[in-house]
């Protein structure tokens, strides 16, 4: 399997878990529909298609984290707007904008492989990655959180079964087979995260998945992997 690996990353990152409301909480990485719409950015692909172009039975996508996860609290001002206009002051009992404390990550980096089986769109990824082109500004989960990014390689993956290794990727904990290596000064933390959601926007399917907040690798067997021309093995999700 050929697989597009880049990198991207930024100076804030706030990708909400979908059990917080009113004081918002972030994944440490992007999940698949984050990234997805990364790259529907990229090739220039709008809010109502890029699900479909990049839906689960034609493309897979494995993450990394490359730095270490820093989280911090920051708050954000919420102006009101109803009916249909600004108050600037306060008016009665509205207030004119309320502080919500909202989670972000700082200094997030990470790697992705993206593998598709249409030719054209895969190619196009490489192409505007490899000149560094975007057909929309592209951003760490909320639009003001401005990303860069940068083409490492294209590489084939093979896909490797029942055999203990050292995973770079974000790990499905439903594809370990006799657990984990753990190993001193490292730190695992698992998540539930969406794994793949329908143009409506309804997530169908959510993954617990394990991670190393450093960006170390996990040592484990697993039912599958896929190992890189370059050596790396990383799970698709």
């Amino acid at each position: 399997m050929k697989a597009l690996v880049f990198d991207v990353w930024g100076d804030f990152a706030h990708f909400k878990k979908f059990y917080t409301t009113s004081s918002p909480l972030t994944f440490s990485f992007p999940p698949p529909p984050t990234v997805k719409g990364i790259l529907g950015a990229i090739i220039g692909c709008d809010r109502d298609e890029y699900l479909k172009v990049f839906s689960r039975d034609k493309c897979a996508i494995a993450i990394q984290i490359l730095k270490p996860v820093k989280k911090i609290r920051l708050g954000l001002n919420h102006i009101n707007t109803k009916g249909n206009f600004w108050r600037p002051t306060k008016k009665g009992t509205h207030e004119a904008r309320t502080q919500i404390p909202c989670e972000f990550v700082k200094d997030p980096a990470y790697r992705i492989y993206v593998s598709h089986k249409e030719e054209k769109i895969f190619n196009n990824l490489v192409e505007n990655i490899k000149t560094h082109k975007t057909v929309f500004t592209i951003s760490l989960g909320l639009s003001e959180l401005l990303a860069d990014f940068k083409y490492i390689s294209t590489t084939e993956f093979e896909e490797v079964k029942e055999r203990e290794t050292e995973i770079s990727s974000v790990l499905p904990t439903s594809l370990i087979l006799e657990g984990i290596t753990f190993k001193e000064g490292y730190r695992y933390f698992k998540d539930r995260i969406p794994i793949d959601m329908d143009q409506d926007r309804i997530v169908r399917i959510y993954e617990d998945v394990l991670y190393e907040s450093k960006g170390k690798k996990i040592c484990a067997k697993i039912e599958k992997f896929w190992k890189g021309e370059d050596g790396s093995c990383v799970v698709f999700l």
